[in-house]
């Protein structure tokens, strides 16, 4: 079990960046994979990116590839998502998830809140 808590959402001009952090307690942290989704208005959950256990595998949506950056901190139980080049198509919700094994959401089993992105254009 494990419980995620998102932060780091927030207004920003197209071009810009934002750092989102996920911290997640509960001592499993390390043994899962974690992921970013993000769902805007009207849209299906889509996935955005996800990294592994140890850190030495990322993957990523063709959209944001080139553009955000996945990591973890494992000591800290903490995963990023650092976003620059920022669009008004990266617009959402953005919500972190745990024991990510499938671009789709419908394989996630734990979530966070969310934390709102905006860009404005």
């Amino acid at each position: 079990q494990v419980q995620l808590v998102e932060s780091g959402g927030g207004l920003v001009q197209a071009g810009g960046s934002l750092r989102l952090s996920c911290a997640a307690s509960g001592r499993t942290f390390s043994s899962y994979a974690m992921g970013w989704f993000r769902q805007a208005p009207g849209k299906e959950r889509e996935f955005v990116a996800a990294i592994s256990w140890s850190g030495g595998n990322t993957y990523y949506a063709d959209s944001v590839k080139g553009r955000f950056t996945i990591s973890r901190d494992n000591a800290k139980n903490t995963v990023y998502l650092q976003m620059n080049s920022l669009k008004p198509e990266d617009t959402a919700v953005y919500y972190c998830a745990a024991d990510v094994t499938h671009e789709s959401s419908s394989y996630v089993d734990y979530w966070g809140q969310g934390t709102q992105v905006t860009v404005s254009s």
